[in-house]
């Protein structure tokens, strides 16, 4: 039971939560609503999934909102030159495992700072977006909203997409060489070094792992709206690494599993929806965040504590 302490407590909170507008809100249980807010929240999901590799192999990258941004903008200039949403797909993917990349090798190759050169591609990205478009929204044809079947229809395939996403990635750490080597780097890079592994490769893996999440996280955004925004990603990154903390891992590295990312997340998505049901200033949502991430941290640093 212990193993699974801060899943449950994220649980415990969210289930908590969840009876309060049960009880004096039950508006927020109708169907449209709260399928739009899960569909909104599945992209999130997805990039927060590739970012618990990151931090689980002892790194981070906040660049990640950037890299969003930058396929999103692509993907939708795509669409509108007529690609087919099954090359827009991959081109994507493709685009981001490459900004993914050059993150990897520079933290990976050359090993500087992930902090540093995540921060240094952050605002290039952005900034080179703003130069390019001057705030220009991409005017997207009709058949891209929703990829024609329909908002409900939609909305459930991406639904579908980022859970599936979740469970490959959750197996993928579980049961695979691959993931008990992001597990054994974020630990101790030496000691899994001396052990026969190659940490600067798991490291530039998981990059590109982040970076194909966002590509892909990036097309389930831009089928829904008619419109896609330049700095869509903007404050991205601080959201996804917020669901992946509050879920459990812990950003020293080397502990903490997607179930509780998805807890985290959805914990973090319902304060905004629940403070306008329960009539409470919408100024209060950043505050209680940054409560739920503060005892978190501190949570994971009192385990921390304990086990040393």
């Amino acid at each position: 039971m212990k193993t699974y302490a801060r899943e449950l407590a994220v649980a415990a909170v969210l289930g908590v939560v969840l009876v309060v507008l049960a009880v004096w809100a039950p508006a927020f249980y109708e169907p449209a609503p709260l399928r739009s807010l899960l569909a909104r929240e599945a992209p999130t999901l997805v990039v927060a999934c590739g970012m618990a590799l990151v931090i689980l192999a002892r790194q981070i990258d906040i660049s990640v909102g950037s890299q969003f941004s930058v396929c999103s903008v692509v993907a939708g200039l795509l669409a509108a030159a007529g690609w087919p949403m099954g090359l827009v797909l991959p081109a994507a993917i493709a685009l981001g495992a490459g900004l993914g990349a050059v993150n990897g090798a520079l933290v990976a190759g050359l090993g500087l700072p992930s902090i540093v050169v995540t921060l240094a591609t952050m605002v290039t990205l952005r900034q080179g977006l703003n130069l390019a478009r001057q705030g220009e929204f991409v005017n997207l044809p009709d058949n891209v909203q929703w990829l024609g079947l329909g908002q409900a229809a939609g909305q459930g395939l991406l639904l579908l997409v980022a859970f599936a996403v979740l469970v490959i990635l959750a197996l993928a750490l579980r049961h695979l060489a691959a993931g008990r080597h992001v597990y054994a780097v974020g630990s101790d890079a030496e000691a899994a070094r001396l052990a026969g592994l190659r940490p600067r490769r798991v490291t530039f893996a998981v990059f590109v792992l982040l970076g194909a999440c966002a590509g892909l996280a990036a097309v389930m955004n831009v089928v829904q709206s008619p419109q896609v925004q330049p700095l869509a990603g903007s404050g991205l990154e601080l959201k996804v690494i917020a669901a992946v903390v509050v879920g459990g891992v812990a950003i020293s590295g080397g502990r903490g599993r997607l179930g509780g990312v998805l807890l985290g997340l959805l914990l973090l998505a319902v304060i905004s929806p629940a403070l306008t049901h329960l009539h409470v200033e919408a100024y209060w949502e950043k505050a209680i965040q940054g409560a739920i991430i503060l005892i978190a941290v501190l949570a994971d640093a009192g385990r921390k504590e304990a086990r040393s």
